[in-house]
């Protein structure tokens, strides 16, 4: 790993996963007295679920909060443990990616990580966050479907990075987060290929049962 030590990558890893695992959707809306988010929608925690309250205001500071959690969590990383490939920020910015997907206080069920994975990429990679960005609006806006904007910025992410990198520590990153995407959205992908994915700004039926929707937090 590098000049990184065994140590500094634990302490990075455990810093990353303690701050991506902040349930902050969760946290807004009990706070506004809205109760458990998880009781309605998707029942995730992050912005597209908060959004169904009907509060923007909080959806956008779920997006806010889970994006920069990550950004943070790199960022700091990389700032304590300094080396030349940035190592442990790529470290500490993987594992809290992986604490908003996982996080432990909610036996481990949370968000997609959609905003976790633009924080992410715009802190240690910005080039590819914002072409990734670019992607994910350009998609969302043809096909009217926010998952699958996700899904395509989230393939993207490791190609842009072997081209316009060429980094073995930036392309895996990449790949790392792509193949957690695709995890969380496999229901969505389902829904995609079956041609049953709901649009952006489509009515829902007032009978449909409540089960979980699709979401790209």
């Amino acid at each position: 790993m590098g000049d990184l030590p065994i140590f500094a990558a634990i302490a990075s890893a455990a810093l990353g996963y303690l701050l991506g695992s902040i349930p902050f959707g969760l946290v807004i809306t009990k706070a506004a007295g809205l109760g458990d988010i998880r009781e309605i929608g998707s029942g995730n925690i992050g912005a597209t679920n908060v959004l169904r309250t009907g509060r923007k205001d909080l959806a956008l500071a779920t997006f806010l909060l889970d994006s920069g959690k990550a950004a943070i969590a790199l960022l700091l990383a990389k700032f304590i443990f300094p080396t030349e490939g940035g190592e442990a920020g790529f470290i500490a910015g993987g594992a809290a990616f992986l604490g908003h997907c996982f996080p432990v206080w909610l036996k481990f069920k949370g968000g997609k990580g959609v905003a976790t994975f633009f924080g992410v990429l715009f802190a240690g990679l910005p080039l590819i966050g914002a072409a990734c960005a670019a992607l994910w609006v350009l998609t969302a806006l043809l096909f009217r479907m926010s998952s699958l904007g996700a899904l395509v910025a989230a393939a993207a992410a490791p190609v842009l990075a072997y081209f316009l990198l060429n980094g073995p520590i930036a392309i895996g990153f990449c790949v790392l987060l792509a193949v957690l995407i695709y995890i969380r959205h496999h229901a969505n992908i389902s829904r995609i290929l079956a041609g049953t994915e709901p649009k952006i700004g489509a009515k829902k039926a007032a009978e449909e049962p409540k089960v979980p929707e699709p979401t790209a937090e």
